[in-house]
């Protein structure tokens, strides 16, 4: 490990507003106190969420405080830890998802993050592909796990499936025993899904889905992940059986409308100790296919944030830091 600098370069915004909001800075670095760790940054990861807040949005309702440094996730070695962050030491390699981080985000250098929030990269990962997966890994497996309960021999409708999120959703689910019929759009996407593991795919802004779904299960579906609003999610849901099951990430809009013998559940991912072991190990288990879509530098945010704006994103865009 290199000396920690006393300044780093972050991307960051001075004021809300389009991609050209985001520009290079020089902060200070942060100093991780007796519950955090400090992360050299190798890789940021890039995500809607990550744009909505740029744009106004505040996950805790507070205005922020600016020069505000974006980013949920990323991967990189621990430059130092406070007293009580007795599970790393400095030199290892770790990831982390630490949402609406007090101390700034993961565009940067450097971050100070709670210790429950980092873990050491999965198995058969290395820093860049580590770093892309954080949130919507969390997000992916305890929507599969958690909020839909899923098990062997049951199908479930993952729209959206060829996103951030849902590529790795869609992995899971096979790794749980699932029949997965998966949605996504173009060509492309269909083919993209289909070779991470879906039974079967279909793209969601033309073809029927309700139709294609009980075909796939003649006796109607388990379950459906939605991750992707519209009237596709409405549709999906049109293929469940009485008594099945759906669920999306807090932040799809518009949410799905109830129905009567459908149990529908919002969730949103949680991160701590349990939380990444069973992540490490699910990633392990699936020998997980993590897909990057583009990769920028740093100084290059705002592109990055353009090309998510452009839409169409298979897998997860990322920020190279170093």
């Amino acid at each position: 490990m290199q000396p920690i600098p006393k300044t780093m370069r972050a991307a960051a915004i001075d004021r809300f507003g389009g991609p050209e909001v985001l520009s290079l800075h020089s902060l200070p670095v942060p100093v991780p106190e007796a519950g955090e760790v400090l992360i050299a940054v190798d890789t940021a990861g890039v995500g809607k969420w990550d744009a909505d807040i740029r744009d106004g949005w505040s996950p805790s309702g507070r205005r922020p405080h600016f020069p505000l440094v974006l980013g949920t996730d990323g991967a990189g070695l621990v430059a130092a830890h406070g007293a009580r962050a007795r599970h790393v030491a400095v030199g290892d390699r770790v990831y982390s998802y630490s949402w609406d981080n007090k101390k700034g985000g993961f565009y940067a250098e450097y971050v100070a993050v709670p210790a429950h929030t980092v873990a050491p990269i999965p198995e058969g990962l290395d820093l860049k592909h580590a770093g892309a997966i954080p949130t919507t890994g969390l997000t992916a497996l305890q929507g599969i796990d958690d909020a839909l309960r899923l098990t062997s021999n049951e199908t479930v409708i993952i729209h959206g499936a060829s996103g951030g999120v849902g590529s790795l959703a869609v992995q899971f689910a096979k790794l749980r025993g699932a029949g997965v019929l998966a949605t996504a759009s173009g060509k492309d996407g269909v083919t993209f899904v289909r070779r991470l593991g879906a039974d079967a795919a279909v793209d969601g802004r033309h073809d029927d889905i309700a139709a294609v779904g009980r075909s796939f299960a003649p006796g109607d579906v388990d379950a459906v992940l939605g991750l992707a609003g519209c009237e596709a999610l409405e549709e999906c849901l049109k293929a469940l059986r009485s008594g099945g099951r759906a669920a999306y990430p807090n932040g799809v809009e518009p949410e799905p409308r109830k129905r009567a013998g459908i149990e529908i559940t919002a969730y949103d991912a949680s991160a701590g100790y349990r939380e990444f072991e069973q992540l490490n190990l699910a990633v392990a288990a699936a020998k997980l296919k993590v897909h990057i879509a583009a990769e920028y530098p740093l100084a290059d945010a705002a592109k990055a944030h353009k090309r998510l704006a452009a839409g169409h994103v298979l897998g997860k865009i990322v920020l190279r830091i170093r």
